[in-house]
């Protein structure tokens, strides 16, 4: 491949269960809901917007009122994360060898930037990536392919010629949408939950795996 575009969050950090946990608390200590852990994971991809009308409904928040509580929820998020954030396990050693050989790369999230910038700037590996595609730079969320559309456009690669690595199925599925293949990081979901995706290529625990490695 020419190209590799990363997901963030439970892609290059292990960090779900600590947004499924400030997710949790905002629903039911500010909002008063009584959802248990259980309920409020399978929410966790796109936009805080989307995440809070799914649960919610779409005319319990104005916008404004989403976004304040879109700010809140990563504030405990990050606060309560810090003390664990670290990249997985390889990922650190394969990003210098792809940057060694050349191999543009990008992030296509839908974190917010202040999410994005929390880890790249205290892990220190922004220069990895020439190209960031957050949340606020596109119109329509994971399965939708704009975000890794709009991540190979910056980079100049052909869709064909990314390979995608994602966390979940919907991420998987918007590479399939985009035309790329993908490889699927373990650390919130099952292999099985992705058996109707053809375009995964390969499931890994973590950056260690021989398969990882023979990328670059």
């Amino acid at each position: 491949m020419k190209a590799f575009i990363f997901d963030l969050n439970g892609t290059m950090i292990h960090d779900m269960d600590f947004h499924t946990r400030a997710w949790r608390h905002l629903f039911n200590h500010d909002l008063g809901g009584s959802f248990t852990h259980e309920e409020v994971k399978p929410q966790m991809y796109g936009k805080n917007q989307e995440v809070l009308v799914r649960v919610f409904g779409p005319d319990r928040f104005t916008a404004a009122e989403m976004d304040r509580l879109s700010l809140e929820k990563e504030r405990r998020y990050q606060q309560e994360y810090l003390p664990s954030l670290a990249l997985l396990p390889g990922l650190a050693e394969f990003l210098e060898a792809a940057h060694q050989k050349g191999i543009p790369m990008a992030i296509g999230s839908a974190a917010i930037p202040f999410n994005i910038n929390f880890v790249l700037d205290n892990l220190h590996i922004r220069h990895y990536f020439r190209a960031i595609v957050s949340a606020d730079d596109v119109t329509l969320s994971k399965p939708h392919p704009e975000t890794f559309l709009k991540a190979a456009a910056q980079l100049g690669v052909a869709p064909a010629d990314c390979l995608v690595f994602e966390d979940v199925p919907k991420g998987a599925e918007a590479a399939l949408n985009a035309g790329m293949p993908a490889v699927v990081l373990t650390t919130t979901h099952d292999a099985e939950e992705f058996a109707q995706l053809p375009n995964v290529r390969h499931f890994a625990p973590d950056f260690t795996d021989a398969f990882m490695r023979g990328l670059v």
